[in-house]
């Protein structure tokens, strides 16, 4: 009985779902999180009789046709580029990227990676990296000596000095922007890289080309929204448990089948 399978596939769907929305509650808290949603497409169709086959009882055309549906698949897990809230901190190495555009990193194996999660802190070294120890490309040094930091909206870093009245330009943050930001991979750690699919980085200054701006002091929320993710949760849940019946159901009527005599 086919209906077995097809509840099999609709349970295994919204089991993914579940699954989805768990991790965005986990994240709820991650700063620059961006929320993901999983998309659903319908599996192939049984043609039994296809649309305008000619019927042999009269010889007119069928209008509909019958078309029995397999099931369901996963189509794609994507990700909400809506950005979260701001947050005010007050962390002089705290950013938060006002509008589309992303950080660029280096990984220790050389590669660039790209992440919107601006809580930056400074090595021993007095380099700029991320909570995780990634400096920011360009690289920028902070002096031992530094007083104060300061940076603004376009991405220029200053450092103040007391035997100094005028501030000390360090360097320049860059942006990079993707034609297709759903298409980067997430590699954990607030981290993505670019892909295929996602284009190639354009990278330059902030406000330019579309690019946001830098916002000091403060960081970027998590785009999740639990009122929505619990309601969600709720639709998979039912939406699960009428596959189960699907299943008890279609057992039931196999159980009934076997029983005749």
């Amino acid at each position: 009985m086919r209906a077995l399978d097809i509840a099999a596939t609709g349970m295994d769907a919204q089991q993914t779902r579940v699954e989805v929305i768990s991790n965005n509650l986990a994240n709820m808290s991650t700063t620059a999180y961006n929320a993901r949603r999983a998309d659903f497409a319908d599996l192939h169709y049984q043609q039994v009789a296809a649309a305008g086959t000619i019927n042999a009882a009269d010889g007119t055309a069928l209008p509909t046709g019958v078309q029995l549906g397999l099931g369901v698949r996963v189509a794609a897990v994507s990700m909400d580029i809506g950005q979260g809230a701001l947050q005010a901190t007050g962390g002089e190495l705290d950013l938060a990227i006002e509008g589309n555009g992303y950080l660029e990193v280096a990984l220790p194996n050389g590669t660039s990676a790209y992440t919107r999660d601006g809580a930056l802190k400074r090595s021993g070294d007095g380099v700029i990296v991320t909570s995780d120890g990634h400096e920011t490309v360009p690289p920028i040094t902070i002096p031992e000596d530094a007083r104060a930091i300061s940076i603004n909206p376009d991405g220029e870093v200053y450092a103040s000095f007391n035997d100094e009245v005028e501030p000390q330009l360090l360097g320049t943050l860059t942006l990079a922007s993707f034609v297709n930001q759903k298409g980067l991979e997430a590699m954990g750690g607030n981290l993505y890289l670019e892909t295929p699919a996602s284009g190639q980085p354009v990278i330059g200054a902030p406000g330019e080309d579309g690019r946001g701006t830098l916002r000091q002091g403060y960081l970027e929320a998590s785009s999740v929204d639990a009122v929505r993710e619990i309601s969600d949760l709720i639709s998979a849940q039912r939406g699960y448990e009428l596959n189960a019946k699907v299943i008890t159901a279609a057992d039931q009527m196999l159980g009934a089948t076997t029983q005749i005599r």
